[in-house]
């Protein structure tokens, strides 16, 4: 009984590695749905939503933009009327020295369009600040040669519940790649770690280091003598948490057998809602009102110690 399982798990392996024939699924065409791209933040500048619609999964073409909407995020005593500028695109316009927002404070979203009204809402939550953003060096290893990596210092603000997005940029480029989405809950990485109010645990603060490689695929060192980092932490409420942790898993595939054990795409959850109840038109994306705080720093290997 037993060689009998192993000879079927043996036969479906080689079956499934031996396969290598490219084929081109018919898949059902779903009804295009309304994506709401509205990440605001109190960062000095406009602040900028977009509508697009969903498309199906093989068309890689740019999503359409949705136009002619009515766009309005509010408070219980203030409105913040988002204006076409482009295409899709929706945006809020400070005045001078004003930034978007209050700490503590909820806001409503709605969106109106096509005789549909979607509605969101979201607390801007609290940030801690990022004291520093220091650089160490690490001798060369089997993977990596001598290198120089970027680590920012930050506590998670005393009480459990805290969530946020860290976002970091090697000069100047928003590093964006699926892999290199860094998200927390409290300091570490899930609801339920045991770790409020700590110092953001080293993964977590290692996420910020680009992973590059040569025409050879050699990985290089993530920062070399006069690269710059510059890192931000948003606050983020448990929707949006949860949005990119799925987004995560959908977008960042491991190919190959692996896929044959990688979760099944699926659309990831959203905050947005339809708000007629019989309508047959939902939505996707998220909504969320970020406070930020951020720092950086520029490499000097002269003031990094190389150990002992």
């Amino acid at each position: 009984m037993k060689r009998s399982l192993y000879n079927t798990f043996i036969t479906g392996f080689f079956f499934f590695i031996g396969c290598d024939d490219v084929i081109n699924p018919e898949l059902p065409k779903a009804e295009a749905v309304l994506v709401v791209d509205a990440w605001i933040n109190n960062l000095p500048g406009p602040q900028v939503i977009k509508l697009t619609r969903s498309q199906p999964y093989f068309d890689s073409s740019q999503p359409p933009a949705v136009s002619g909407a009515v766009v309005n995020v509010s408070t219980a005593d203030k409105n913040f009327p988002f204006v076409e500028t482009d295409n899709g695109q929706y945006v809020w316009n400070p005045e001078p020295g004003e930034t978007f927002g209050v700490i503590g404070e909820t806001y409503t979203l709605i969106i109106s369009v096509d005789g549909e009204e979607y509605t969101s809402t979201s607390q801007m939550k609290r940030v801690p600040a990022i004291d520093s953003v220091t650089f160490r060096f690490e001798e060369e290893n089997f993977i990596l040669p001598d290198s120089y990596w970027g680590e920012f210092w930050s506590r998670d603000s005393e009480g459990e519940g805290d969530t946020y997005w860290i976002k970091s940029y090697k000069n100047e480029m928003l590093l964006n790649k699926p892999e290199e989405i860094n998200i927390a809950y409290d300091a570490g990485f899930s609801k339920g770690g045991g770790l409020d109010n700590l110092i953001f645990i080293p993964p977590i603060r290692d996420t910020i280091n680009p992973f590059e490689q040569d025409e050879n695929d050699e990985f290089l060192s993530p920062f070399e003598d006069g690269d710059s980092l510059y890192v931000e932490v948003h606050s983020i409420n448990e929707a949006a948490f949860n949005f990119l942790f799925n987004v995560q898993i959908q977008t960042n595939r491991p190919g190959g057998f692996g896929e044959l054990f990688a979760q099944p795409l699926a659309n990831v959850p959203t905050n947005i809602e339809n708000t007629n109840a019989t309508s047959t038109q939902p939505a996707q994306g998220i909504f969320n009102v970020a406070a930020v705080s951020f720092n950086g720093k520029r490499l000097d290997v002269s003031e990094v110690p190389k150990g002992n």
